[in-house]
């Protein structure tokens, strides 16, 4: 089932056309990955697709809820661990509060965070806040997931936790679109990837399609990273 479709989506600011005419469609239970080159309007395409942007032209269509978490964590520096993942539940989508602190209490368990409910973010390594707001995000049972960037803020050590998380949601059939820079785990946890440049999506398929594409920006993107042609 089609859960998500952006249908000719263009984004300017000022006189910079950053999406130019973008479609896609992410189906449920989808792992869909985008890569490119900084500046090439993956965070805006996010933005547009979670609300935070809107659109200059096209059509967005959405079944259900979406969640995002944000590259730099976005966590509330004065609530608890508990609090940061239950506020917008309980405040915004009305639920029960015993039911909202059992969903957040299972997730922190999936997260290995059981014993950090009490703790303030400033508690916390970039990896463990990085954590926190995935089950923030995924407290608000969304019908998609989006990710920006989530392991940018994070060192090498760190990256590997956030990567595991997120393989593990894909095993539970999660649906997730993902921008990332990490091309082994975009190649190895996607069933279609996207690669963007100025604006366009210049080459879309499967991870084997696209990361062995003949595309000339797409090698030239590629050639800056070891995973270069190897599928």
């Amino acid at each position: 089932m089609k859960l998500f479709e952006m249908k000719h989506i263009k984004k300017s600011f000022d006189d910079l056309n950053v999406l130019k005419d973008i479609s896609l469609e992410v189906e449920e239970g989808e792992v869909l990955s985008i890569i490119g080159p900084s500046g090439s309007g993956k965070s805006t395409l996010l933005r547009c697709a979670t609300g935070l942007e809107t659109p200059d032209g096209g059509e967005i269509v959405k079944q259900g809820d979406v969640g995002l978490v944000f590259q730099n964590f976005n966590l509330f520096p004065h609530f608890s661990v508990m609090k940061n993942i239950t506020d917008a539940p309980i405040k915004v989508q009305k639920r029960k509060k015993d039911e909202v602190y059992a969903h957040a209490r299972d997730l922190l368990k999936k997260m290995g965070l059981e014993d950090k409910e009490n703790a303030y973010p400033y508690q916390l390594s970039g990896g463990q806040q990085q954590r926190v707001s995935i089950a923030r995000a995924l407290c608000m049972n969304p019908k998609i997931l989006f990710f920006d960037e989530p392991t940018s803020a994070l060192d090498p050590e760190l990256t590997g936790e956030i990567l595991k998380v997120i393989k593990n949601l894909a095993a539970e059939h999660i649906t997730m679109v993902i921008v990332t820079h990490e091309m082994s785990f975009a190649r190895d946890i996607s069933d279609r990837v996207i690669f963007m440049d100025q604006g366009v999506i210049a080459v879309e398929g499967t991870p084997r399609e696209v990361f062995e594409s003949d595309h000339s920006r797409m090698r030239e993107f590629l050639g800056k990273f070891s995973i270069a042609g190897g599928m």
